[in-house]
């Protein structure tokens, strides 16, 4: 389930029995002021998506040229195209927690799991984590092209899915 960061404060705040304090409140003063940017910022990404994808690919392949040779974990059709795939899916439930403000979605859909089947599979968790980042890159390039001045809010499910992945022992 999807929560928002304005659900999950106030479930926090009712677990605890408490009224909003002043935090909460500048918390959610923040989250609406950013919301029109976040949506806009999501559209973006949805229009551009394979585009993203394939600028990030490409940035990462050339910083990392092994994983296109032979024997690399990109290396052949088939694996070349699941990590595009999975480039994708990072960054669509990154648009998600984008949205919502909250980070939440993304352990439980994305990374619950994922680091076992990483390694069970083989695939290196350090060339998937600058993959992610370089798409925060293009993504906050690409906001700011749009005329968002603030792009800090692009960072947080971004930064959360390569701080769980980077868990794991490259």
């Amino acid at each position: 389930m999807l929560v928002d960061a304005v659900t999950s404060l106030i479930k926090n705040y009712d677990v605890t029995g408490r009224y909003l304090d002043r935090d909460a409140l500048d918390t959610l003063k923040e989250y609406f002021k950013s919301g029109t940017a976040r949506v806009k910022v999501a559209a973006m990404i949805n229009g551009n998506s394979a585009d993203i994808v394939k600028s990030a690919s490409r940035r990462l392949f050339e910083e990392i040229p092994e994983l296109i040779r032979a024997g690399g974990n990109a290396y052949t059709t088939r694996r070349y195209s699941a990590c595009l795939r999975d480039m994708d899916y990072y960054l669509r439930y990154a648009t998600y927690a984008l949205v919502a403000g909250n980070n939440s979605v993304l352990d439980e859909r994305v990374l619950q799991g994922l680091r076992e089947t990483y390694n069970s599979l083989g695939v290196p968790i350090g060339p998937t984590v600058r993959g992610i980042q370089i798409m925060k890159e293009i993504v906050k390039e690409m906001a700011m092209q749009e005329g968002i001045e603030d792009t800090s809010f692009i960072d947080s499910p971004f930064d959360h899915l390569t701080r769980e992945l980077s868990d794991v022992s490259v």
